[in-house]
């Protein structure tokens, strides 16, 4: 190559170069900032997350003028996600507002509001769809918009399935067994995973008595004299007490068509129904969640006369099936396809109806079995119901008996509280989680739930502070970059897989739900041809194939109803 060629390349590469000083890089599809998209509390901490190229955040306001500015802090390399990111504190501006994010050297910008109260729609967004999932009943159009609907599943036509038959109900007997909500995104319902979630939410009215009284979610039941919580949470307590076989007290596992139905709208979907064997973990969690429910009931009794009693003479009842039938598991029936929710490990289930029912009753057939099962409390799931327990004996701690105090049940949870506190502040995306599961959404929220619980025991404000980013998580401050909740957010999700959402003809999905999330569980719900990432924290698609990451489920949801209202609470 000649010399004069070697110059005009140089000059040429030069001119580009002094041509590019001072303006941003284009980057108009690339996402360098990940936050909460629904809001940050004015008067609260505020964290969001930006790349590793850059280097400053910068708040403009409505006019375009330059607010706020801060430094972004050092990277950190998260291996769950396989990026690195540098967080940005703004928790000194505390100016109530809708601003703009511009990232300097860069041309996205972006959307960010501040806000008194960030939080209230979504509060009861998250309770009202529960509403929208109802079975047994049309869905209104002057509650439910465009979500409204025919009803589907009167379920008062329901067959005792073969492995459900005994002498006194034989094989094709006809049962009623109406209301609940449907579980998740299909159409069927299943006591195990109601115990979890109709206890979040009567925990959700006992934690925050004075905000759900005044809270108005615009339910058929509003205006009735009892708050609306409760109302919701009502229609599925009652359908999980008449799970209950009257003739021995044992409880059927669950309700449910043979196979699933496709995606057809409820009052489509017409298959015979069924109750599916009773069990041991269906008849615990029902014996928990009918005395939990006594107790709160109680103070209702004018509204709902007679009702926590009869829940605690049926929980007596399912205790003394149980104590029969100790390790009924459910086994699947060849023919039966639908979500098994099977479970092997009862020491949890023992606890927690124990507890409930020594709470109730004062019985020391109970405490024995409270300090034969005590263990150290984990972060709950449908299939680990300890800590809900432990929940619900710290709402008497002053009142324990010594054998009970001497279980150290109040140090063992605040070392989980404080665990998850450590951990949420080494960790470059500012949470806890460490182990992606399916329904990892629902893990971050049940954390959030366990910090706060904390916070109103001790009045800790680094407790409340790491349920706050938590739900910062939840609302777009993570790996994925969506909003993880229907209706809400900038990136929102779209394409659920809820059999409603998907056949309705409405292009929103129906709002307030939490979907599944990332995880690795299944990689190949889409096909093939659907690529999804290798790292935990990034593998989610939103696609209504998606069963693994983008279903909806009631248990997810409860405890970010409880997040979501004790933060606006």
């Amino acid at each position: 190559m000649s010399i004069l060629w070697k110059f005009l390349i140089l000059m040429t590469a030069l001119g580009a170069l002094l041509s590019s000083c001072g303006q941003s890089v284009d980057d108009s599809s690339a996402t360098r900032l990940i936050y909460n998209q629904v809001g940050y509390i004015a008067h609260g901490p505020k964290l969001a997350l930006v790349a590793e190229d850059v280097d400053e955040f910068v708040l403009l306001d409505a006019d375009g003028q330059e607010v706020f500015r801060a430094s972004a802090a050092a990277p950190q390399y998260w291996e769950a996600s396989g990026d690195t990111v540098r967080k940005v504190d703004f928790t000194e501006w505390e100016q109530a507002g809708n601003y703009t994010v511009q990232l300097p050297g860069f041309s996205k910008t972006y959307d960010l509001v501040i806000e008194s109260r960030p939080y209230h729609e979504l509060s009861k967004a998250a309770i009202k769809s529960y509403y929208l999932n109802r079975t047994s009943m049309p869905i209104e159009a002057a509650y439910a918009g465009e979500w409204a609907r025919a009803a589907g599943h009167p379920d008062t036509v329901v067959y005792i399935h073969a492995s459900a038959a005994d002498d006194q109900r034989p094989e094709g007997t006809v049962i009623s067994s109406p209301l609940g909500w449907y579980d998740a995104g299909d159409y069927n319902k299943y006591v195990v995973n109601s115990g979890i979630s109709t206890y979040t939410m009567l925990r959700a009215l006992k934690d925050y008595p004075l905000y759900y009284a005044g809270l108005d979610l615009n339910i058929p039941e509003s205006g009735s004299g009892i708050p609306d919580l409760l109302s919701e949470t009502l229609f599925n307590l009652r359908w999980v007490l008449s799970m209950q076989d009257p003739n021995d007290g044992g409880v059927y596992h669950k309700l449910t068509t043979k196979q699933f139905e496709g995606f057809v709208m409820p009052d489509g979907a017409v298959n015979d129904r069924y109750v599916v064997a009773k069990s041991t973990a269906a008849t615990l969690n029902y014996a928990a969640l009918a005395s939990a429910a006594y107790r709160v009931l109680s103070g209702y009794e004018e509204q709902l006369p007679g009702l926590s009693d009869s829940c605690l003479t049926r929980a007596e009842i399912a205790w003394d099936w149980a104590m029969k039938h100790p390790e009924e598991i459910y086994e699947q029936p060849e023919d039966i396809a639908t979500g098994a929710y099977g479970d092997d490990h009862l020491e949890d289930e023992w606890f927690w109806a124990a507890t409930e029912l020594y709470l109730a009753t004062g019985s020391d057939r109970y405490l024995k079995v409270i300090k034969e099962k005590y263990q150290k409390p984990q972060v709950p799931s449908w299939n680990q119901v300890r800590l809900l327990g432990v929940y619900s004996l710290m709402d008497f701690y002053d009142e324990l008996t010594a054998d009970l105090i001497n279980l150290s049940i109040k140090e063992d949870f605040l070392k989980l509280a404080d665990d998850l506190v450590a951990i949420s502040e080494r960790s470059p995306y500012g949470i806890s989680i460490q182990e992606f599961a399916w329904g990892s959404s629902s893990q971050v929220a049940n954390e959030g739930m366990i910090k706060l619980f904390a916070h109103q025991l001790t009045g800790e404000a680094s407790y409340l502070e790491s349920a706050l980013s938590d739900l910062d998580y939840i609302l777009g401050r993570n790996a994925t970059g969506f909003c993880l909740v229907t209706g809400f957010g900038n990136q929102r999700v779209m394409n659920i897989h809820h059999r409603p959402s998907g056949a309705d003809g409405v292009a929103d999905p129906v709002p307030g739900f939490l979907v599944g999330g990332p995880n690795l569980a299944v990689l190949t719900d889409c096909g093939p041809d659907v690529e999804r990432s290798p790292y935990p924290a990034k593998s989610y698609v939103d696609l209504e194939c998606s069963y693994s990451t983008n279903e909806i489920a009631i248990n997810w949801n409860a405890p970010l109803v409880y997040l979501a209202g004790g933060i606006d609470a």
